[in-house]
């Protein structure tokens, strides 16, 4: 019994192993597959991403290449018709503060004096109305392709022309410092050039517009259109056509109301661009992205 005890535990040593040395096999064909397995979802993954890289380049367009130097820009600009907006009465007046330093006056630092001295609405004096529908006019593809020209009119009916190559100050504290600087010497000129970047100019409006200007008020009771249905109804196809007469665009800058027809008798049509009511600024954007796209600016 001992003899045949042992025979079986020595044949039952030598089956395990057997499956040992048949198992070992195995696992280092797995473990050789494994980087296969990897260096196909590599593959695969890099194949995924070069198609959608190639998809992503197919549907992107080109832009038109930028004209490099200024005698042709210079001479393209002058080839160009110009769309005209006017803003219309901003709040644009001075006021001397205690200290004895004039100050924009603003609803934020001179509500007290609004009430008691002018006795109006101190909600009627936003002049940050029209430094945002400035940045979004000057800041404009169509402005920077030249093919834009800004004046503004005042409450006080002080007309303004706006250089297109003015940089517009971003924060409202140094936009009302210029204002008060360009209302007080009559014009602002760069730094470096003699060039006039603000100038106040004679009134009436309609005697510095081109002869046969189309002229359009902005108002959210007007005949509704949308920024391209209003491109291709109003605006020439080619803005290098100089036989068609150029478009202008009177647009509020004040904090209530809106354009009417009897402060600009030669207002052809009332239009609007939204359903809805919008700030100025949101309006300026949807008519010149419309003009852009209709033009072909990027």
């Amino acid at each position: 019994m001992s003899d045949s005890s042992s025979n079986y535990e020595s044949s039952s040593v030598a089956s395990s192993e057997e499956e040992e040395h048949e198992q070992q096999p195995s696992q280092s064909q797995s473990q050789s597959q494994q980087p296969h397995a990897k260096r196909q979802k590599r593959t695969k993954n890099d194949e995924i991403t070069t198609k959608t890289a190639t998809h992503t380049t197919v549907a992107l367009e080109l832009a038109p290449a930028v004209q490099s130097t200024d005698q042709q820009r210079k001479a393209s600009l002058k080839s160009k018709q110009k769309i005209i907006v006017l803003l219309d009465q901003a709040r644009l007046e001075t006021v001397k503060n205690k200290r004895g330093i004039f100050e924009l006056l603003n609803c934020d630092d001179h509500r007290d004096l609004c009430k008691k001295k002018l006795k109006k609405d101190p909600k009627e004096f936003r002049p940050d109305i029209a430094h945002q529908e400035l940045l979004a006019l000057i800041d404009s593809p169509l402005n920077k392709a030249g093919c834009l020209q800004v004046y503004i009119r005042t409450m006080n009916n002080v007309l303004i022309e706006v250089n297109p190559s003015i940089r517009i100050p971003r924060t409202y504290k140094r936009f009302s410092g210029l204002i008060v600087q360009l209302l007080h010497k009559m014009k602002i000129k760069a730094g470096n050039t003699s060039t006039t970047l603000m100038k106040v100019i004679k009134n009436p409006f309609s005697q510095h517009l081109p002869p046969g200007s189309r002229v359009y008020g902005m108002s959210c009771q007007g005949t509704l259109y949308s920024p391209n249905g209003l491109a291709t109804a109003l605006i020439p196809s080619d803005p290098a056509t100089s036989d068609l007469p150029p478009v202008c665009f009177v647009i509020g800058a004040m904090a209530t109301g809106h354009v009417s027809m009897e402060d600009h008798p030669y207002i052809e049509k009332m239009i609007s661009v939204s359903e809805y009511p919008l700030s100025g600024a949101a309006a300026i954007s949807r008519i010149l992205s419309g003009i852009e796209n209709h033009w072909g600016i990027v």
